[in-house]
């Protein structure tokens, strides 16, 4: 398809459709988060639906904002005050559309975040583990083994972050599970798959001796390093569909 424009009703239903939206149990609503213009011609992309992103979208003219992390989750306050209102005025005032995709970012087979992360480390024999709900935790195999500190090179190159790493440095690594983002409570699961390794983005104190009494290396890789791929492929992925114009934007964030 060759359009130079979509209708936001048309990008939201492909989106939904695309992403399998219905079938996740999320803590944010996903989909079209604020309406904006009519007709989308250029996409930005990012991570997290901060200030930065939203000024630098409206900068570029963008009709529509893709995130992984948008508004209204369940644990925030109701009212549209300070933060909230600052961002979704500068929306408003642009007429930007924002639309946000949480968990069914992270699950996709192809585009998501956990299927690109296993692509940019160049992971073998990769699935899903299917007794997690959702889809969210994966695993596979290195084509080699590597050290602790070979594999804290190898994400640091690939996520333009170094991780923090935990666990025994004279045990090779292998194979390994991972789920992208706040996962830090998903290395008991990965334990239990017998893996050698398990990278998330966020660490916890408890994460520290989950990792060492059970013999199992943990990375983790930052919540918005180990993200940031699923969003910008979706991004590539809607310019080629729909022929319109796309800008991902990297806001950076150490954590």
């Amino acid at each position: 398809m060759s359009l130079t424009s979509v209708s936001r009703q048309q990008l939201s239903k492909y989106l939904n459709d695309f992403l399998n939206v219905n079938q996740f149990k999320d803590y944010a609503p996903n989909g079209l988060q604020v309406q904006g213009t009519d007709q989308i011609k250029t996409i930005v992309t990012g991570v997290t639906a901060c200030q930065a992103l939203i000024e630098q979208a409206a900068a570029l003219n963008a009709d529509a904002i893709l995130v992984h992390h948008g508004f209204f989750w369940k644990s925030e306050p109701e009212v549209i005050t300070g933060m909230k209102y600052n961002r979704i005025k500068a929306l408003m005032t642009h007429d930007i559309n924002l639309f946000g995709y949480h968990l069914p970012l992270d699950a996709h087979p192809t585009l998501g975040n956990n299927a690109e992360l296993a692509n940019k480390l160049g992971l073998i024999d990769v699935e899903v583990c299917t007794d997690i709900p959702q889809n969210l935790l994966w695993q596979g195999k290195l084509p080699k083994p590597l050290t602790a500190d070979q594999m804290s090179g190898l994400l640091s190159d690939k996520l333009n972050k170094e991780p923090l790493h935990i666990g025994d440095k004279q045990k090779l690594i292998s194979s390994l599970a991972w789920c992208t983002g706040g996962a830090q409570d998903y290395i008991d699961h990965a334990a239990l798959l017998g893996v050698d390794a398990f990278i998330s983005g966020e660490v916890s104190e408890r994460t520290y001796h989950c990792a060492m009494e059970q013999n199992i290396h943990y990375f983790a890789a930052g919540h918005h390093a180990t993200e940031q791929f699923g969003i910008q492929a979706l991004g590539e992925h809607l310019a080629q569909e729909f022929g319109v114009k796309h800008h991902f934007i990297d806001i950076v964030n150490p954590v």
